[in-house]
């Protein structure tokens, strides 16, 4: 099984992008003072949520 692609594919990078904003709010949240554990834990399901979008493009041809 081998792609010439490298992961350079749509369903690749959308979920390369939201878990980067996820990781950015999740970070956010965190440096806030008092840490807002709500504003962290938007970040972890945007994270989860690009796994998840990874999954449903890849299952329409999007990822190779």
């Amino acid at each position: 099984m081998s792609h010439d692609n490298h992961g350079n594919t749509p369903a690749a990078w959308s979920a390369v992008v939201v878990a980067m904003i996820g990781f950015i709010v999740g970070g956010v949240g965190l440096m806030l003072d008092p840490i807002s554990f709500v504003v962290f834990w938007v970040g972890a399901a945007l994270v989860i949520g690009a796994l998840v979008l990874f999954i449903v493009m890849d299952k329409m041809g999007l990822h190779g």
